[in-house]
């Protein structure tokens, strides 16, 4: 039993009901989806079918991964990885052919990134840049457990949030360094073996780079070990090499094959498509629900369709019956707006979600008064929420009964995480 299983965080029965899966996955009990994809087996040969075609058998095939995946959640042994192309390899053509006419997001701007010869909302052409790679401590208990969540931070993203604060890499899409799905694929393994309890992908925005993570998770469901000059490669974004890890390989093991969930850290503006080959290989998700129906998305993010699409992507993963929690932040002059609209919207479509209802907005990139890059437009949002509005903003959480205490307060903690474990 390790640490993530210790933790007093799942005596709350709103937290382990919600991600039981990934739980079982992160102590290796479970196969990870990705495992699970590969031994689906297809009957196309993905690289010389049409875009249509692997569609229709991403279609076909789903219903036979979702009855798979169920059978293991209830106790069934893994089978034999397909000798062939399998449902993962299927994920990954697709992802690439999307590419080719990018509809990753909302923004729907066809553009072939492959060829890069135009640019969409994303400024990005094929290429996908990592900033950093790291064990993060910051996140919520029931991911970063006591050995961190293995994170991975890519460049760019499809909003515009003025407030972003991880401006330096979401809106320079030239910050850090250029990353092949090799590599990426190296980072997860050498962040898994050193105890972290999953790989966080995450950025800037992660919907964007679809096609390099999904290839990446492709190679570690096929029995990948990184090369020495690739393991160098990887080294170059790790923002914790000079802390020691000692590596832990049973840890990061399945059936003696590389076992991880995968966590998908989203601002969740993405399409169906997106989302339906994201089903095949996520085994927690993470969306980020900042703002109400009205304006604001567009007024603070640049970002029309905002609404209807992140609501639409919640209510899919509760439809699909996938582990997930929510984050919101709360921000300084919008909470009737949005705080209430989003908590509203939760306790009504999602109840039974884990929310984090955040506190951390201070003012950073375009509304920081300190910056050059201040502007006079987002004065209303120049300075943190005041303690009135936090406490508003939980107030309303707790009248609607939602799952919320848990991961907002569990940081009030003054004893660190030992006491937080099981003894």
């Amino acid at each position: 039993m390790s640490d993530l299983t210790r933790l007093t965080v799942w005596d709350d029965p709103a937290i382990y009901g919600a991600l039981s899966w990934y739980l079982a996955v992160a102590e290796n009990q479970r196969p990870a989806k990705f495992r699970i994809a590969a031994t689906v087996a297809t009957k196309l040969d993905p690289a010389t079918s049409s875009e249509g075609a692997l569609w229709v058998e991403l279609d076909r095939l789903t219903p036979i991964f979702l009855a798979r995946w169920e059978a293991i959640r209830a106790g069934q042994r893994l089978p034999p990885a397909a000798e062939g192309p399998s449902l993962l390899e299927l994920c990954r053509e697709l992802a690439y052919r999307m590419l080719g006419h990018c509809n990753f997001c909302p923004w729907d701007c066809r553009v072939d990134r492959a060829l890069g010869a135009r640019f969409g909302a994303c400024k990005l052409a094929a290429g996908s840049r990592v900033s950093s790679h790291f064990h993060h401590t910051g996140e919520e208990l029931f991911y970063r457990g006591s050995e961190g969540s293995g994170t991975i931070f890519f460049t760019s993203c499809n909003m515009r949030c003025a407030f972003c604060q991880n401006g330096d890499i979401s809106t320079d899409k030239d910050n850090g360094e250029e990353t092949d799905p090799r590599t990426l694929a190296a980072m997860a393994w050498t962040l898994r073996r050193e105890g972290c309890h999953n790989i966080n992908w995450v950025g800037g925005e992660v919907v964007i780079h679809l096609h390099a993570i999904v290839d990446a998770i492709a190679l570690l469901g096929r029995d990948y070990t990184p090369t020495q000059a690739e393991l160098a490669r990887a080294r170059k974004t790790k923002a914790d090499r000079f802390l020691w890890y000692d590596e832990v390989p049973d840890a990061a093991l399945y059936d003696e094959a590389f076992n991880a969930p995968m966590l998908w850290n989203s601002n969740f503006f993405m399409t169906l498509e997106s989302m339906r080959i994201l089903r095949i290989l996520t085994d927690v998700w993470l969306p980020d629900f900042k703002f109400g129906p009205g304006r604001c998305a567009t007024t603070l993010a640049k970002t029309p369709w905002y609404w209807e699409t992140v609501t639409r992507n919640i209510e899919l993963l509760d439809e699909w019956g996938e582990d997930f929690s929510i984050r919101h932040l709360v921000m300084p002059n919008h909470i009737e707006c949005c705080t209430y609209p989003v908590l509203e919207w939760i306790a009504e479509r999602v109840p039974a979600a884990p929310v984090n209802v955040m506190a951390q907005f201070h003012p950073d990139n375009f509304c920081d008064p300190a910056s050059a890059k201040y502007r006079d437009k987002y004065a209303e949002i120049a300075r943190r929420p005041t303690h009135a509005e936090l406490e508003d903003s939980w107030r309303r959480a707790r009248e609607l009964g939602l799952k919320f205490e848990t991961a907002t307060f569990e940081r009030r903690n003054t004893f660190g995480i030992s006491a937080m474990l099981k003894i």
